[in-house]
């Protein structure tokens, strides 16, 4: 390649080089909850030296937060459409029900168990979406009403009793740890999370579904099909959070009626505090996993040093709140730019 070749690819990243410093400067917010994150773990490293940076505690940390990750990775997709879907930890309740009732119950070999739960995770995200885009219903009332009935059959499936026993092939599928000692668990979580990056960042799908999401009488204006893509949002979460209950099951070893609901909170608090990191008032991947393992890193520090388990529900109800205002501080900030300009 000649010189003359050269100049302009040097010159065109030297360009953007320079866009990126720029972008740090004008919005080192992006970059905040990365920086109290860090600050977070120095303390805890201070405070509680023995314990808090073992390996065992590192290991337990990442691979505990796999289930929560994953959910909270199905919840974003209808929330960048401006949808909440309230049935997903209903949704992972009764897949994981599913798996263990028809291994345990029914001799069933786990694949296909699991199999099926991810198709019931399926159906029930249809069912959302057709209720939601084709009668015009608020999708919070849709899927609290949808995720409630979910709760009622997942009783019948285990009837009203927790199943223990299942097939250790996947537990071991889970929890084995070939890399770093940390369970496998958290790297198909990682894996999802690019996969859902992938598909924001560099598909038409993800760019239509921000698009809708931020004014969806515009975008069907646009010739948009706000319907079709709500629908596919309301389905992509509930099948990820029936294979987020499949993935519970597997580090559990069993499944009950009532362990799942309590993913829900948290789900939401890790999604709304990641869309203040990294795109600034958008729902995004990478800041969804930052957010979770800010969260757990916070608990299991605080419990380290003596706090009572009540603090993990004071950090999720707090992260939440504060994570709402901040993306609503942020967006009006964004929009009084736009105008300003």
């Amino acid at each position: 390649m000649s010189i003359v070749d050269k100049t302009p690819t040097e010159s065109a990243d030297n360009v953007d080089a320079g866009r990126v410093r720029r972008g740090f400067f004008r919005e080192p917010e992006r970059f905040a909850l990365i920086g109290v994150w860090i600050a977070l773990i120095i303390f805890f490293v201070i405070m509680v030296p023995q314990t808090f940076p073992s390996t065992a505690n590192l290991s337990n940390m990442l691979g505990s937060q796999a289930v929560l990750l994953i959910l909270a990775l199905g919840l974003i997709i209808p929330l960048r459409a401006g949808d909440y879907d309230l049935s997903i930890a209903s949704v992972l309740t009764l897949s994981a029900v599913i798996v263990a009732a028809l291994n345990v119950n029914q001799g069933w070999p786990v694949w296909q168990a699991a199999i099926v739960a991810v198709v019931a995770g399926f159906a029930i995200g249809v069912l959302n979406g057709f209720i939601v885009t084709k009668f015009d219903i608020d999708p919070f009332i849709v899927t609290l009403g949808i995720g409630t009935v979910v709760v009622g059959i997942t009783y019948i499936v285990c009837n009203s009793a927790t199943i223990s026993g299942v097939d250790r092939i996947l537990s071991k599928v889970m929890l084995s740890k070939p890399f770093l000692s940390i369970p496998l668990d958290f790297y198909y979580a990682v894996a999802l999370c690019a996969v859902v990056w992938y598909l924001f960042d560099f598909t038409a799908f993800g760019q239509r579904l921000l698009f809708v999401g931020q004014n969806r009488d515009v975008a069907r204006l646009n010739g948009v099909a706000v319907s079709r893509l709500r629908w596919i949002a309301l389905t992509c979460s509930a099948t990820i959070g029936a294979v987020a209950g499949v993935v519970y099951v597997g580090t559990t070893g069993s499944a009950d009626p009532v362990s799942g609901a309590g993913f829900l909170l948290p789900a939401f608090a890790a999604s709304f505090l990641g869309s203040t990191a990294l795109r600034i008032g958008r729902f995004n991947p990478w800041g969804t996993l930052i957010a979770v393992y800010f969260l757990v890193t916070g608990i299991t520090g605080l419990q380290l040093m003596g706090a009572q388990q009540y603090v993990q529900q004071l950090f999720y109800g707090g992260a939440l709140v504060i994570a709402v205002i901040l993306s609503k501080i942020v967006r009006s900030r964004s929009e009084r730019k736009r105008l300003v300009k």
